[in-house]
């Protein structure tokens, strides 16, 4: 668990006895000192029975586990026969509804509960017992008889969470006429539940939206013909791409047994002994240097033992602004042999984009296309190497491409 996580729980809650008791005595406090300033205040604490539901509150991750801590939290806080969820974070997607027992999902959208929500916005808690005149009224209402006496209770509340005037989320509770109406200890107790409630919906919002932008990204990068992988800082594969996976294939076995076998080779020992080494040198780097710096070096290069054409360049990635997360490993991997084949198909068939190039360019662009480096492609078209980084700049800008990658995607 995190620091901040941790953090927004340690924030609250005083049992009711305790609450009392410190009253009682910053009372008695002010009086033997005639100043009321000069009561010492008691740091809230958390109560015990409350701490591990609050706890697995804010390890939700979902809906669902959002929903069995809330029942965790709220049979631990107060007494209840019936609790409810009702989830909409946008208003086209579905209503998401739960119960602890069998119930009309629709209770958020009943008279006149549903004309107090359009009423009063941003308003955290209401008794259903309070939109009426008087109990009878409320005991003669539709809402009475259609939602809670088919429940066996007599009481109900509802915690609302809003987002730009519009209803979120709502949890109902109902309980029975033994266990009574909502105390004024109870309903300071919900709000000082009510705010790490909020926080979980929020976190879990974030990162259901971050989920979304990582599926899209991975297929995006599922389509790329450029074998890519991503590695942890404990060298565990984050992310592999069905060319990576592939080309981890033809590292180990070979091309002509990769294509009769599934690709489901392991990340070469070649490029993990390659790793290991960077992880040294940065360890070493960070330990020398001052805090907040950076090591100057970011990629190694690994070439196959028996097959040369194939190639996988290291890049060690850090967020500038982490203070703990550690780096991890991005590995573009290059088949020349097989982007040589794709350059040949490629002049073969003359694409238009192709065709925008200079015959110079065009060299350039079928070189980089096989993988060589920029001193393998000054060698072969007998160039300086600022001569082949101004035709390769030439060669984007042209076809409209960032990068070498960008590059293989657009001509094949």
């Amino acid at each position: 668990m995190n620091v901040a996580m941790a953090g927004a729980v340690f924030v609250l809650l005083r049992p009711r006895r305790e609450q009392s008791t410190a009253s009682a005595g910053t009372r008695e406090g002010r009086q033997v000192n005639g100043n009321r300033n000069t009561g010492k205040k008691r740091d809230p604490v958390i109560d015990p029975a409350l701490e591990k539901p609050l706890l697995s509150l804010h390890l939700a991750i979902d809906i669902n586990s959002f929903w069995r801590a809330a029942q965790r939290v709220l049979l631990a806080a107060i007494p209840n026969r019936v609790i409810g969820l009702t989830f909409r974070p946008r208003a086209v997607l579905p209503m998401i509804a739960k119960w602890t027992r069998p119930m009309p999902e629709d209770l958020f959208a009943a008279e006149p509960l549903k004309n107090w929500l359009a009423r009063s916005p941003r308003k955290k808690f209401v008794r259903l017992s309070d939109l009426f005149r008087d109990r009878g009224s409320f005991v003669r209402s539709v809402l009475y008889r259609r939602y809670i006496v088919p429940q066996k209770c007599a009481h109900g509340l509802c915690l609302c969470f809003w987002r730009h005037r519009r209803l979120i989320c709502g949890v109902a509770i109902m309980r029975t006429a033994r266990q009574g109406d909502f105390s004024r200890a109870e309903l300071w107790l919900l709000r000082q539940i009510y705010p790490h409630f909020l926080a979980a919906l929020r976190r879990i919002e974030s990162l259901e939206r971050d989920q979304a932008v990582r599926v899209d990204f991975e297929e995006f990068l599922d389509r790329l013909p450029v074998p890519t992988i991503i590695l942890r800082w404990n060298l565990r594969p984050i992310y592999q791409n069905p060319a990576g996976r592939e080309f981890c294939a033809i590292w180990e076995k070979g091309p002509k047994e990769a294509r009769r076998t599934k690709p489901t080779s392991p990340i070469p020992r070649e490029i993990l002994d390659r790793c290991r080494t960077l992880k040294e040198q940065w360890t070493q780097t960070q330990f020398r240097l001052r805090s907040g710096a950076r090591a100057h070096f970011k990629e190694g290069e690994v070439r196959h033992e028996r097959l040369p054409h194939l190639r996988a360049t290291i890049h060690l990635k850090q967020i500038k602004s982490a203070g703990v997360a550690r780096p991890h490993f991005l590995i573009e991997c290059e088949d020349s042999h097989r982007n040589g084949a794709e350059s040949a198909r490629l002049l073969k068939n003359r694409l238009p984009a192709f065709v925008r190039l200079t015959r110079r360019q065009q060299e350039i662009a079928r070189l980089a296309c096989e993988g060589r480096s920029n001193k393998e492609i000054a060698h072969n078209a007998c160039l300086s190497l600022p001569m082949v980084k101004k035709h390769l700049h030439a060669v984007f800008r042209k076809l409209g491409v960032p990068s070498r990658s960008r590059l293989v995607a657009k001509l094949l």
